[in-house]
């Protein structure tokens, strides 16, 4: 049985049997390509087991990734969407007990994400550009010149919250909530990390719950064009318990906050980490449509998704047994060789690199991947406007998750032009 404690070793040291890729300190580390690889190459659907979460399978290859994905009715999303420690919801704030429509199966799924995409639809996209453009400047043109600073702080979580407030018609001076619920929702306590007890999480959950309840019934009586508003109207959600009412919101806000802001930082670092695409950036702005999806391939925000087998089924030759768990390893699939050649390499002129997985595939596609789109386009059209270069002036800190690969510091500088 694999285990998931810090001092793993590196993968060329491990038996693939040993191989655990579900272990947050590979992410927090950066030291997980390798473990992947050995599992693409020599066992790409890999069964682990460990006490707190049972038995469960990572499948790492793009193929297999993109079957499971499709075949809903085998491979279940109802019964959650992550793996890790078993919640008691007698204990655990009510955690437990939330729903959403991302870890429902057809047609409540269907019927309950219809009721929030007009959010995101085109239309609503045209109208959001300006003001999204109005943000990034003003947010821009503040940065300090001359000094190093946090950019995922000072940019990538100041822009995603302005957003989210904006699409719910949250407290504006309250926005930084979005990011700290959002962050507590997949936090693994630990001593000095961002929470340290499960009853910490529990507490800051509990805010959570309490400040959306209160402005569930406001818009009941004051509706508007907001994600809330939506919900508490819609046909399909209008009668839904609390409990699901709130989990689709925080589904909102974590899908809103965390890969957008995750891949906002990951641009400034990949394009350090290969400065020759930054300068090829630089020359032919042109590009930058193509660099956005390729930089979201290559840093995958959310590692991956869970389902479960509601019956006996193949995949990649193995054996799944009913009620097994599934993990599909995006951050793995945007890597495969056989899709993506050198696929660890930023190269912003990849002919294919909107094949990625890291939106999702199939009916659970995520619904505002164009709008994660047009922020990171915007972002990059007013960076190479006003600066020379964004420089990193340190190693980030990452966010210990296994779920979400993400950034909690990356140091900068800014040069203007």
């Amino acid at each position: 049985m694999a285990e998931l404690g810090a001092d793993v070793a590196p993968a060329d040291e491990l038996t693939v049997d040993q191989i655990n890729p579900l272990n947050a300190h590979l992410f927090r580390d950066h030291r997980w390509h390798d473990h992947f690889a050995r599992l693409r190459q020599e066992d790409p659907v890999h069964m682990n087991e460990i006490a707190t979460a049972g038995r469960y399978w990572s499948v790492t290859r793009y193929d297999d990734v993109k079957a499971v994905e499709m075949d809903w009715t085998s491979f279940s999303s109802a019964s959650g969407i992550t793996l890790g420690q078993r919640l008691d919801p007698a204990h655990d704030g009510g955690v437990s007990r939330l729903m959403s429509f991302i870890a429902m199966d057809p047609p409540q799924h269907r019927e309950q994400r219809r009721a929030v995409t007009p959010s995101v639809q085109p239309a609503n996209l045209q109208n959001l550009e300006p003001l999204i453009r109005e943000r990034t400047v003003a947010v821009l043109e503040a940065l300090p010149v001359g000094e190093t600073f946090d950019w995922v702080d000072a940019v990538s979580i100041e822009l995603t919250t302005m957003m989210l407030a904006t699409l719910f018609d949250f407290p504006f001076e309250d926005r930084r909530k979005l990011t700290r619920w959002s962050d507590v929702v997949f936090a693994i306590p630990e001593p000095g990390g961002l929470v340290e007890t499960q009853a910490q999480k529990r507490d800051e959950f509990r805010e959570c719950v309490d400040y959306f309840s209160r402005l569930w019934e406001q818009r009941k009586e004051h509706p508007g064009h907001d994600l809330v508003s939506m919900l508490v109207h819609g046909e399909a959600t209008k009668d839904m318990p609390a409990a699901a009412h709130l989990g689709n919101l925080l589904l909102l806000i974590v899908g809103g906050n965390d890969t957008t802001r995750n891949t906002m930082s990951g641009s400034v670092y990949g394009l350090n980490e290969f400065p020759d695409q930054y300068d090829e950036l630089i020359a032919e702005p042109s590009l930058i449509p193509n660099m956005v999806s390729e930089i979201i391939r290559w840093q995958t925000p959310l590692s991956y998704m869970r389902r479960t087998a509601t019956d006996d089924v193949e995949i990649g030759g193995k054996q799944i047994r009913e009620n097994d768990q599934v993990l599909l390893w995006y951050v793995s699939a945007n890597r495969d060789e056989d899709v993506f050649d050198d696929g660890d390499a930023i190269d912003i002129g990849r002919p294919n690199a909107d094949h990625h997985l890291s939106f999702g595939f199939g009916i659970h596609r995520c619904m505002g991947s164009r709008l994660a789109e047009l922020q990171l386009r915007i972002l990059w059209e007013e960076i190479l406007q006003r600066f020379e270069r964004i420089e990193v002036r340190g190693e980030p800190t990452r966010t210990f998750s296994s779920f979400v690969n993400g950034y909690t510091h990356l140091p900068v500088e800014v040069v203007p032009k």
